[in-house]
């Protein structure tokens, strides 16, 4: 009973949320503010409707209804109540639910804003938000229940079913498969709703766009609107990359954080468009240029969006992230197309409205630059994309799925990161408006010198691979540029405010929060790439087989097999794991234990075994000593197979992630001193402005 007054409220959702689009749109065609203000109110019923959905999914995980097929799929028994919550988003028909959740409460957010001063942006932001959340809602509803019970039918098969089939009887297993085991990680807990909460603030900008251009508001008022929106998207999504990074790096036994999975890439090209539209942006406040490519930039972002959860859900791609094969990919790829063609054709008809009210004149002016950067920027996801929809155009032409690995993603998109990473050290020296090569060389020459410098200690005491000292000289010139940019402005105010440096530096930061939070992301990525050169440079890889009290060297390591043993828990998985100790020249280390987790679920069903490799870490800030143990003789238990990495300086990855996180934070927070009118609009602070920034 409970399941089925769950797939109700799930329809109703589904149809309050196309009464709230068709009213709006109702609405603005009789110019009648009532029929708006009743969209508004759907609008806002959709959330509270959605999360009783989605607390009725949830008690059925918690309280074992293994008869509704979503239940029986990622829940068991032995499973602790938190995992079973945690479940709701550990499969396919969860997810999909989930996506809307969020879309629910995000879309109810929006139009609880102040909407004198935007009143004709309303309409058209409710039914932009409304018809992806119908879509989602209707995938649910149509393709993917996860309110289906299980049912036996007279012939003796057993199907999930909405409703029951004539003659069935309600099938109720004795427990269910459990959640795969590579989703128990606390990592993979976080990390796809970080994900999805990305993916879902990411349709707010996107609406007010649409709006925007529908009604001929061709200023920036909805970027500014929605400033907040997109950081706060740009973060989620952020935090979730790293968090999957993490997973990867914890249980996958790759060696390392990223195997360029297309799914990884999925998530990843947003990230891109976000990323390089929270940059352009900045262009358009400053000088009103770049609107056109704005408005392209965040319709690329929402269709993205759609399509990376396509890639994921629809199961057309290989992954060890994708959900198995499902119908829904066609309704995917009608809905990214026909949304991408309507949205074209707006930005078609608004296209001379939306014309620069300035003009580049100098190449060199940040402006300048920060175009250059986007154009990086979308070189780097022609190559993402153009390697995730392979296999597909291969199938189509050949017959056969053809994959890209990962070295196809590093040598194309290798010279676009350090480019930008160049322009990341370069762009902030330039000045808007007008910059020359004289003033940006009289800026750039210190820190470069300096940067030369670090580069030629590296090379006589570190490393001579050209390759990383190239990375290493880039790293160099970012971190240098960005510090002495933090000292300037707090030297300038300390001067000025006769303030001590420090408080000046906190003051600065205070009231003009995305600024230098930008210039704290920054100083991340230098830390980021330290980690990544380290790791894609420097590893070194080994593998074999060892006898008891045999040993293997790597890496100035020498590690050597001790023992292995076998272990049952209560919460019905088991787990081998190896002890292995650990050298480094005649200096003992300590000992390692990796291991592989078994959990075994029987059901009335079908009987699954899953297992999960859980790598034995010692972390310095010099190096990751990572082990696997890859297989074993049970007999004797006196062989083992191991593979062993070094993976050096891959800890300042996670440092610079952490650091990324707090500068995002930084940006995203409210300025105290936030104004309402561009600051072009002020020809004093205009002027200024190229002094300043």
């Amino acid at each position: 009973m409970l399941a089925q007054f769950g797939y109700g409220t799930l329809v109703l959702s589904f149809v309050v949320t196309l009464y709230a689009a068709g009213a709006a749109m109702l609405g603005v065609r009789n110019k009648s503010l009532a029929q708006i203000e009743s969209a508004r109110r759907a609008m806002l019923l959709t959330f509270p409707l959605v999360s009783l959905t989605a607390l009725v999914l949830i008690t059925l995980l918690v309280s074992n209804q293994f008869n509704v097929q979503f239940v029986y799929e990622v829940t068991s028994s032995s499973m602790p109540t938190y995992l079973k919550v945690t479940a709701w988003w550990g499969g396919q028909a969860g997810s999909l639910l989930f996506w809307s959740f969020l879309m629910s409460a995000f879309a109810s957010a929006v139009t609880l804003h102040k909407w004198e001063r935007d009143r004709e942006l309303l309409p058209w932001v409710i039914v932009t938000a409304c018809v992806t959340l119908a879509f989602f809602l209707g995938l649910n509803i149509f393709f993917e229940n996860p309110f289906a019970q299980l049912y036996q039918t007279l012939d003796g098969e057993i199907g999930a079913y909405t409703f029951a089939p004539a003659g069935a009887q309600l099938f109720q297993p004795v427990d269910g498969r459990g959640l795969n085991p590579l989703l128990r990680h606390p990592g993979m807990i976080i990390h796809p709703p970080m994900l999805y909460l990305g993916f879902v603030s990411f349709v707010i900008p996107f609406a007010f766009a649409i709006a925007a251009l529908v009604t001929g508001r061709t200023d920036d008022r909805w970027i500014r609107l929605t400033r907040r929106w997109t950081l706060w998207a740009w973060f989620f999504l952020s935090f979730g990359l790293v968090l999957g990074g993490r997973w990867a790096y914890d249980v996958l036994g790759w060696g390392g954080y990223w195997g360029w999975d297309p799914v990884e890439i999925a998530a990843f090209m947003p990230w891109l468009t976000g990323t390089a539209f929270l940059h352009s942006v900045m262009i358009q406040e400053k000088r009103g240029m770049l609107k056109q490519w704005n408005m392209v930039l965040i319709i690329l972002t929402y269709c993205l969006v759609i399509f990376g959860t396509f890639l994921t859900r629809s199961g057309v791609l290989s992954s060890v992230h994708a959900f198995a094969q499902s119908a829904i990919g066609p309704a995917f790829f009608i809905f990214i197309l026909a949304t991408f063609s309507i949205s074209i054709r707006l930005l078609i008809y608004r296209w001379a409205d939306l014309r620069a009210e300035a003009e580049m004149t100098s190449m060199l002016s940040r402006e300048a630059l920060f175009l250059f950067n986007n154009l990086l920027f979308m070189g780097i996801l022609v190559v993402c994309f153009w390697g995730v929809i392979f296999p597909l155009v291969s199938e189509l032409f050949t017959g056969q799925k053809v994959t890209v690995g990962p070295p196809f993603y590093e040598r194309a998109n290798g010279p676009l990161f350090s480019a930008l990473f160049f322009l990341m050290g370069v762009a902030p020296l330039s000045a808007w408006g007008h910059s020359t090569w004289q003033t940006l060389g009289r800026a750039l020459w210190k820190p470069t010198l300096i940067a030369t410098a670090i580069t030629v200690f590296l090379y006589f005491t570190y490393t001579e691979k050209p390759a990383a000292l190239l990375g290493f000289f880039l790293v160099a010139l970012v971190l240098l540029v960005t510090v002495y940019e933090f000292w300037r402005g707090a030297r300038a105010r300390q001067q000025s405010h006769k303030e001590s440096f420090f408080s000046a530096l906190n003051h600065l930061t205070a009231r003009n929060r995305r600024r230098y939070g930008g210039y704290i992301v920054h100083m991340s990525m230098v830390l980021m790439a330290i980690g990544i050169l380290g790791i894609e440079i420097f590893q070194k890889e080994t593998q074999g087989q060892l006898q008891l009290n045999q040993s293997l060297n790597i890496g100035g390591y020498t590690v050597t097999y001790a023992e292995i043993a076998d272990f049952h828990y209560r919460d019905g998985h088991d787990v081998t794991r190896a002890t292995v100790k650990v050298y480094r020249g005649d200096a003992y280390l300590g000992e390692l234990a990796p291991r592989i987790d078994y959990y075994y679920t029987p059901s009335d069903i079908e009987n699954t075994l899953q297992r999960m490799t859980i790598p034995g870490v010692r972390s310095t800030l010099a190096d990751d000593l990572y082990i696997l143990l890859v297989d074993w003789q049970p007999a004797t238990a006196t062989s083992a197979t191991f593979k062993i990495y070094v993976n050096p300086l891959v800890n300042w990855l996670w440092i610079g992630c952490l650091v990324f996180l707090f500068g995002i934070l930084i940006a995203a927070w409210p300025d105290k001193d936030a104004e309402l009118v561009p600051a072009r609009a002020k020809n004093k602070a205009y002027q200024s402005s190229a002094a300043d920034d």
